[in-house]
């Protein structure tokens, strides 16, 4: 008995060895492979950068064929989903009630969801939210750091416009001055390789001083960071909570426009909200309820965190960058899109489910979340209405300012949790909350507005308008829509095209 066992254990024993040796054979065979394929790259390169930054995309096809063809298909926007498809869609025209949350602030006008990265400064230029310089006496509506990340071109012009024009460091930089008009012939090559990639080493390399400024405040070094952290870091310095400080802040004299990253007090929604409150800082005052608003961006990498893949480490890149083989190659697919365009890529390397019912688990947690944000939307269009009506009335400040404080938290969560791309997946459970929380402050402010409507002997239910549709709710807060859009046609007809021809002339963009 005990002889059998003995030899039962030894071929156990010599089993596991086997399997271990086999297992320690495939990883050497790819970093053997991974080594192999950086060392052909970089042996058969035609073209050796001594320039960290190289603003025009195209110089990088000859020695990056697969990287720049995936990257070239961010052009492409046939994926559909469910929801978040690549395509552009009016967000306005599908959910009315944003245009009453976003009443006063150019987003009332025009948003749609992002496409990709190939199309940012089209869509840039081409939303009503940027004004039309130069037609029928428009102005800019917005400042030229707005062009921060659209491109390698900022990177480009931050080292120009800085004192020491050799050298890009990007802890040390000049702030854009200056209206976005202005630079309208300057940053024409749209997001590529410059943006994430040191030109000379390819080495990941954020080029936003923004986010070096934000980790500094911190204690932290980003360039320290290890290169899984790199693959977050280039799409966290724009993929992030940001604010421009504003020209009569007293703390900070001559950095007007300035970016800045409210991330002192942490990488959550409430950390993010203690650091406006902190420094009094408002987007804009409603013109209905006159809340001082925060306007969230889009907290993507925030909000990543807090989702159960960013606490274990996935970085952006492993699921929206997956890994190619072509032939005997491993490369990094830069067509960066929704992960289920590609699960057998992304989802199926951890997760050994079928694509179908990975992806109904996706859309599963979106309806979900998109049932709360429906909830909490409509809830916030009554409270900024019924403020207006209180103001009306007869409401005093200081009966209205608990109110005011409750619409501004609640629509920040909710602005946070929705602007936050594809949070829904990243974070279910933490958009629920943030939904839910503001839901709960909006109801509040709702039931506080009826009180003082009491005080002030009035005891019936506000008037509603009719906001059932984005026209009728543009008309509602007072836009011209047709004349908006006219002068936005008339801006891509005649100023637009002088930008890039003015572009091609200097030979700042390439085509080929």
């Amino acid at each position: 008995m005990a002889k059998n066992l003995k030899k039962w254990q030894g071929w156990a024993l010599f089993g596991g060895s086997m399997i271990v040796v086999f297992l320690l054979g495939l990883l050497a065979s790819s970093l053997m492979e991974r080594r192999a394929e950086v060392a052909s790259v970089f042996n058969n390169k035609r073209t050796e950068f001594t320039d960290s930054i190289i603003a025009q995309n195209e110089k990088f096809k000859a020695d990056y064929p697969r990287e720049y063809e995936t990257w070239s298909m961010t052009e492409d926007t046939t994926f559909k989903s469910e929801y978040n498809s690549s395509n552009e869609t009016d967000e306005l025209e599908d959910r009315p009630e944003m245009v009453i949350l976003w009443a006063g602030y150019a987003f009332s006008r025009n948003y749609n969801t992002p496409r990709g990265h190939k199309h940012c400064i089209e869509d840039l230029t081409k939303i009503l939210r940027t004004g039309n310089p130069g037609i029928d006496g428009d102005e800019d509506m917005q400042p030229a750091t707005c062009w921060t990340c659209k491109g390698p071109d900022v990177p480009r012009m931050m080292r120009e416009l800085s004192a020491n024009k050799s050298v890009f460091d990007p802890t040390n930089f000049y702030a854009f001055a200056g209206k976005w008009s202005g630079l309208g012939d300057q940053i024409v090559n749209t997001i590529g390789c410059s943006d994430c990639h040191d030109a000379r080493t390819m080495d990941l390399r954020p080029a936003r001083p923004a986010l070096y400024e934000a980790w500094a405040r911190a204690g932290k070094d980003v360039r320290k960071a290890s290169h899984q952290e790199m693959r977050s870091l280039v799409c966290a310095q724009c993929h992030t909570e940001y604010y421009f400080i504003k020209p009569d802040d007293a703390k900070n004299p001559g950095k007007a426009n300035y970016l800045m990253f409210p991330q002192d007090y942490g990488l959550t929604c409430e950390d993010a909200e203690h650091y406006f409150d902190s420094i009094g800082f408002y987007d804009y005052i409603h013109p209905l309820s006159k809340t001082p608003i925060l306007k969230a961006q889009h907290p993507g990498y925030e909000m990543a965190l807090q989702g159960i893949h960013g606490q274990r480490g996935v970085s952006c890149a492993d699921c929206h960058m997956p890994y190619i083989q072509d032939g005997g190659v491993k490369f990094t697919d830069h067509h960066i899109m929704s992960p289920l365009a590609h699960i057998d890529r992304t989802c199926q390397i951890c997760h050994r489910q079928d694509a179908e019912v990975l992806k109904q688990n996706v859309y599963e947690r979106q309806r979900k979340t998109r049932d709360s944000r429906t909830k909490l939307e409509k809830q916030l269009a009554a409270a900024h209405i019924e403020a207006k009506f209180a103001w009306e009335k007869g409401a005093t400040e200081d009966e209205m300012k608990p109110i005011l404080q409750l619409i501004r938290s609640s629509q920040w969560r909710w602005d946070y949790a929705f602007a936050s791309h594809g949070a829904s997946f990243h974070a279910p459970q933490e958009v629920q909350r943030l939904f839910s929380d503001g839901l709960v402050q909006a109801q509040e402010a709702r039931l506080l507005i009826y009180k003082v409507l009491a005080k002030h002997g009035f005891t019936g239910d506000v008037p509603m308008p009719d906001i059932s549709t984005k026209a009728k709710a543009q008309a509602y807060i007072g836009l011209d829509m047709n004349t908006l859009n006219s002068k936005k046609q008339k801006f891509l007809q005649q100023v637009a095209p002088k930008w890039i021809d003015n572009a091609k002339k200097k030979g700042r963009l390439i085509e080929i």
